[in-house]
């Protein structure tokens, strides 16, 4: 199987070397560093933390100054996604040329982000301003200054009261707070609910009992009084407002002109972000004052030509040997293009742990099969593989993963266009339904799209009974996966045990089941199995359950034994539990259909007509696109539950850690060798 194999890599090369081998290991991405914490006394390590995070905050300068600049000058929508434009891909040459160049765009980035910060504290500033702007409103009629406090023989009172008074009730109130007072005047400059703004003036020496009158009134002094009249102060803030605006106006331009620059400081991003890597494999390096050593795994295949190119361009002295029994090795799957689109599949799950073997090749077509019988579409499959199939054409520039889940996808739409053709389903029974509502075509007559096999819907017993047989299928298979993992391992014995006793007691107690003839009446079936046959099978069920017994506690001894393999066996009934959950090919394979057709007789509500077919469009698009989502969705998700569940429990375990090799992890651009 496609577990690729690895070998352990150790460099030595000169330190005046250092920085070229690790950009060549880094845009390789063949070696995975996996330093030793203990090296001989003359080597040691270099703090790389400081020159780290530098990096990474300009990674983060440049990626923040891109969102400014996206702010204020929006780059041109492409009607394309993104993820299916992927990364631009770039030489190592313009590499070089960016890494010469980011200093400058280190700048760029700076002024963009400091042209952002000034258009963010001028739009606070004015909002700050308008705050204050409306704060003056209640004063608008107020023409002298809200700080004046008087004069040599006057004491002038400039506040407000929290309740709505008009001027004639604020005179009769002073008038009756203050009956010895002779000379008092009041003015309201506005009035409001729950505020009124008033000017009170009075003779000098009765400023201390106005003032404690106001005070039991409740009037309060304004809590930023401007030396200016309010109109005037209203005014100059406007002023103010008009400058902030321009200063906003100008910078957003300036952002502008940097639009040209936006792909640049994308790269220069990227840049920092490969040093940061580059100088975190750089701290876990040990280095002498000449010599620095590198060591890791590497995958068998690059081994060779990496250590080849490694002792010609930097006359390194390269070492490859083969990892230690003990070593826990990084697992990294490769298969061709059939199988290896389900690798997201079993990652998603986890990768194949030590001595076990990668499952992809087994595993793909099970899945496809299985996927394509619960969508059992033809139309469906069809337009299901011909956008992914569109995709994987077209636009050759995307990501690794999502080519991988484009080409499991077709593979899943090829197989529901056979499993349709099959059942004949063709958005259900959408043919028959518009050439009898629309053409007046009799429906006694034959179908117009007839199953190349059966219909489901007419004969689900049949479909059920398949999907069983499928099941067991799909389950011994597992159980030979288990088998060959024991035999390459010579665990002869073990396979015996753990595998041919329980080929023998399920298929023994299968066979005699389906040979019974209250299972034969139950299915309505017909088979002709002589009772030889049957004999033999419960023969060997019986062998398979003694075995199982005496094998499956073989770890302890005496009564503990008994009652271990008496527990191994009574895993029979999961056995069950297994077979059993094949109906749901069953449910999904007839609900896709049942949903269709239910869409489609909908869709004839309103006749033949013009109208009727309106009608009839609207819904069958809108109802065959929810049903294809809808049972897309559920054909995924119940393969993998198959896959995961029943499949894996035969014979799986995983546990194994994905090959993570120092490799250029950036985001917007991606290195390629030159020709």
């Amino acid at each position: 199987m496609a577990v690729v194999e690895m070998k352990r890599i150790h460099i030595y090369a000169l330190k005046s070397n250092r920085k070229k081998i690790l950009e060549m290991l880094q845009r390789k991405g063949a070696v995975e560093v996996d330093s030793p914490k203990k090296a001989e006394e003359l080597f040691s390590k270099t703090d790389t933390l400081s020159a780290r995070q530098t990096f990474e905050k300009s990674a983060q300068l440049l990626t923040n100054a891109v969102s400014i600049l996206d702010a204020y000058a929006p780059p041109e929508k492409s009607p394309v996604p993104q993820m299916l434009l992927g990364r631009t891909a770039i030489t190592a040459r313009q590499y070089e040329e960016t890494a010469e160049a980011a200093p400058a765009r280190t700048k760029t980035a700076s002024r963009i982000t400091a042209l952002g910060k000034k258009i963010a504290d001028e739009e606070a500033e004015i909002l700050r301003l308008e705050a204050q702007i409306d704060a003056l409103q209640p004063w608008m009629g107020l023409d002298i200054s809200m700080r004046t406090k008087g004069s040599a023989s006057t004491a002038v009172f400039i506040g407000s009261f929290p309740d709505e008074f008009s001027q004639a009730d604020l005179k009769a109130r002073l008038a009756a707070a203050l009956p010895q007072v002779p000379s008092i005047e009041a003015e309201v400059v506005s009035s409001q609910s729950q505020q009124t703004c008033a000017f009170i003036i009075c003779h000098n020496k009765f400023a201390a009992e106005v003032e404690s009158a106001l005070r039991g009134l409740g009037f309060t002094y304004p809590a930023a009084p401007s030396k200016p009249s309010p109109a005037q102060r209203a005014e100059d803030l406007k002023g103010r407002i008009a400058a902030s605006r321009q200063q906003i106006e100008e910078a957003k331009k300036e952002i502008a002109s940097y639009a040209g620059e936006r792909e640049s400081l994308l790269f220069t991003a990227d840049y920092f972000t490969m040093r940061g890597d580059k100088y975190q494999v750089l701290g876990d390096l040990w280095q002498s004052p000449h010599v620095f050593y590198l060591t890791g795994f590497v995958p068998a295949r690059a081994a060779s030509w990496l250590q080849k190119e490694l002792e010609d361009s930097y006359h390194a002295f390269v070492e490859l040997e083969e990892p230690a029994e003990d070593e826990e090795l990084p697992v990294r799957l490769h298969n061709g293009f059939f199988a290896g689109a389900v690798e997201s599949v079993i990652s998603g799950y986890s990768l194949p742990g030590r001595f076990e073997v990668d499952p992809s090749k087994v595993m793909c077509i099970f899945y496809y099969v299985l996927f394509g019988m619960m969508l059992s579409d033809a139309a469906y499959g069809f337009l299901i593989a011909l956008v992914c199939g569109i995709v994987l054409l077209k636009f050759k520039n995307i990501e690794d993963s999502l080519r991988s889940s484009m080409r499991m996808f077709f593979f899943c739409g090829i197989s529901t266009l056979i499993w349709g053709v099959l059942f004949g389903g063709y958005f259900g029974n959408a043919v028959d339904t518009v050439a009898q509502t629309f053409f007046g075509r009799d429906p006694a007559l034959p179908s117009l799209t007839p199953p190349l096999w059966f219909a489901p819907l007419d004969d689900p017993m049949r479909l059920m009974l398949f999907s069983f047989l499928l099941g067991i299928i799909h389950l011994f298979a597992g159980l030979a996966m288990q088998l060959y993992q024991l035999c390459k391992r010579r665990k002869y014995a073990d396979a015996l045990y753990d595998v041919g006793f329980w080929y023998m007691l399920v298929g023994g107690l299968i066979i005699a089941l389906v040979g019974s003839d209250m299972f034969q009446d139950m299915m309505s079936l017909n088979l002709a199995i002589p009772s030889i046959v049957t004999t033999i099978a419960l023969a060997l069920a019986g062998i398979g359950a003694v075995g199982i017994i005496a094998t499956s506690g073989r770890e302890s001894r005496g009564f503990k034994r008994l009652l271990k393999g008496l527990y191994g066996l009574y895993g029979v009934s999961s056995w069950l539990s297994d077979i059993l959950s094949y109906s749901r090919l069953l449910a999904l394979g007839l609900a896709t259909g049942v949903i269709a057709n239910v869409f489609n007789m909908l869709g004839t509500m309103a006749g033949g007509g013009v109208v009727g077919a309106i009608l009839f469009l609207v819904v069958f698009i809108i109802g065959h696109v929810l049903n294809l989502l809808i049972n897309l969705l559920g054909a995924y998700v119940h393969t993998n539950r198959l896959q995961y569940v029943e499949f894996f429990g035969k014979f799986y375990e995983g546990g194994g850690r994905a090959f993570q090799p120092f490799a250029a992890k950036t985001k917007y651009f991606k290195i390629t060798e030159e020709k």
